[in-house]
């Protein structure tokens, strides 16, 4: 479709449990500017670390049965470890119509550029039970000690850092001190931020840790995957009317409001709630 000679493009919907896939967003937008963002954070399922599998799939199934029919986006990135590696495979099962870019623990990569081959994956305890998660680490580094770190609290802890609150620093030792491990002489040089939410706190786990390590986020190659499958269109134009973020609950808080409008998304309040 057109509008006067302009195409007129499909949003890209950005989904994650809370406000952790927004280091996505940003690096989506950086190389789709011609595309219009919708992002979704299911506040009121958050957090998914410490959900069972069957009800956390059936409402991630649910909620994005509503999401697509209500904003009917060309692609969907998952922006969510926990939401793709429990229900990616549902997910294009259930939308077999529907393009979705998920996130998985970059473990592949890790293995490649660790030189002591002691790798760490801190996730949530959803993503560290996950047997898609121990797949990964047999397909792609089982020459590697590979430890994974479930934290109970950190995608808690992000969410309140990034919205100005002040975190103390041995609360956060204490989730990321099981990373660094130690053996025959070497030490883990690489730690896979295995939940979106996680880059928030690059900078101070860079301080806290006890020895210098890679981080590695994924977030920039999410955005290069998305980018290769949503193609760009000649003369297309950013469209004005997108870029809006949307809340499960319905109603976050000033402090949210306020992350959004810096991002440069509004805030879309809904008249009818998603799983009503």
């Amino acid at each position: 479709m057109t509008t006067n000679g302009t195409p007129e493009l499909k949003p890209i919907l950005v989904f994650d449990s809370g406000i952790g896939g927004l280091t996505v967003l940003r690096e989506a937008r950086l190389l789709m500017p011609e595309r219009g963002f919708i992002y979704v954070a299911d506040d009121a399922g958050f957090p998914y670390g410490g959900w069972e599998e069957a009800p956390l799939k059936a409402r991630i199934i649910a909620l994005f049965g509503e999401l697509l029919a209500r904003h009917d986006p060309e692609a969907v990135v998952v922006a969510c470890n926990t939401a793709f590696t429990l229900a990616g495979a549902d997910l294009r099962q259930h939308f077999p119509d529907r393009r979705f870019i998920g996130t998985v623990p970059a473990i592949k990569p890790a293995a490649e550029r660790t030189r002591s081959g002691l790798v760490s994956v801190l996730a949530t305890p959803g993503t560290v039970k996950r047997a898609y998660t121990r797949d990964l680490i047999q397909s792609f580094a089982s020459q590697c000690h590979v430890r994974l770190v479930g934290s109970e609290n950190l995608a808690r802890m992000a969410e309140a850092y990034i919205r100005g609150e002040v975190l103390d620093d041995a609360a956060v030792i204490a989730e990321i001190a099981p990373c660094f491990v130690e053996k025959d002489g070497a030490r883990t040089d690489i730690v896979v931020l295995a939940c979106t939410h996680y880059p928030f706190l690059a900078n101070v786990f860079r301080r806290l840790a006890p020895w210098p390590v890679d981080w590695l986020d994924p977030a920039e190659a999410i955005a290069r995957q998305a980018r290769r499958l949503v193609p760009l269109v000649d003369g297309a134009e950013h469209p004005d009317d997108l870029d809006f973020a949307v809340f499960t609950s319905g109603s976050p808080d000033f402090s949210t409001r306020r992350l959004m409008q810096g991002m440069g998304l509004s805030v879309k309040v809904t008249s009818t709630p998603y799983l009503a």
